[in-house]
């Protein structure tokens, strides 16, 4: 059975959303972040980059040796993979295989570290004046990736991401749009994203997820 190691409302939900998905047992195991529980040295043996989430999975390795994955994006792919019923991701050598990757690695590539950028602007410079800076570009930089996700639901005019049918890509693209719900601009004020939103707060999974991991509103 696999075990995700999260965080309420981190990156690990996408994994916690995928997993709900799939509707095969699992496990949680929480970290916590307050007493950096993620900078560990058990946890760092998991993933030395002492970043969230982690899934050891022990239907994925060999005896007495279970698969240890960290990276959100490889985590869901993973999932997917080993549950093609859940029909999560299109068939493997399609063009539609091919286009879920490259939503799923543009989230996980272009979007979320730009929002990483958004929340942890302290990172990037020496005092307080240049914090608020790098936070303001941030979220300026954001907004046309918030455009470009409208405007591909609004191209094929289906319900999802990838169009027709549900995939690792909304549960994905959801939980970072629900991040900039404290924008100026936040993702639900999008004409094409907010009916998105409102169908993945619909969905059974999410709705566990989110009463799981106790996450109040404002929801996105």
């Amino acid at each position: 059975m696999p075990t995700l190691h999260y965080h309420p409302g981190n990156a690990s939900l996408i994994a916690h959303v995928v997993l709900e998905e799939i509707g095969a047992p699992f496990a949680l195991e929480f970290v916590d972040r307050a007493q950096a529980a993620h900078k560990s040295k058990a946890y760092l043996a998991l993933n030395p980059n002492g970043l969230i989430p982690v899934l050891v999975d022990e239907t994925a390795g060999g005896p007495g040796a279970p698969l240890v994955l960290y990276e959100t994006a490889a985590v869901c792919i993973h999932l997917a993979d080993m549950h093609p019923e859940a029909a999560l991701l299109p068939p493997l050598a399609t063009a539609e295989r091919a286009t879920a990757y490259k939503w799923i690695v543009w989230l996980s590539n272009t979007l979320q570290p730009a929002l990483i950028v958004y929340f942890y602007p302290e990172r990037w410079a020496d005092d307080d004046a240049g914090a608020a800076a790098i936070r303001a570009k941030a979220e300026s930089k954001i907004a046309p990736m918030l455009d470009q996700l409208d405007a591909e639901l609004a191209r094929h005019g289906q319900p999802w991401l990838l169009g027709e049918r549900y995939s690792v890509a909304d549960a994905y693209a959801f939980v970072l749009c629900r991040w900039t719900r404290g924008f100026a601009r936040p993702a639900r004020s999008l004409p094409h994203l907010r009916p998105w939103l409102e169908r993945m707060l619909a969905r059974p999974a999410v709705q566990r997820a989110f009463a799981t991991e106790q996450l109040a509103p404002p929801w996105v």
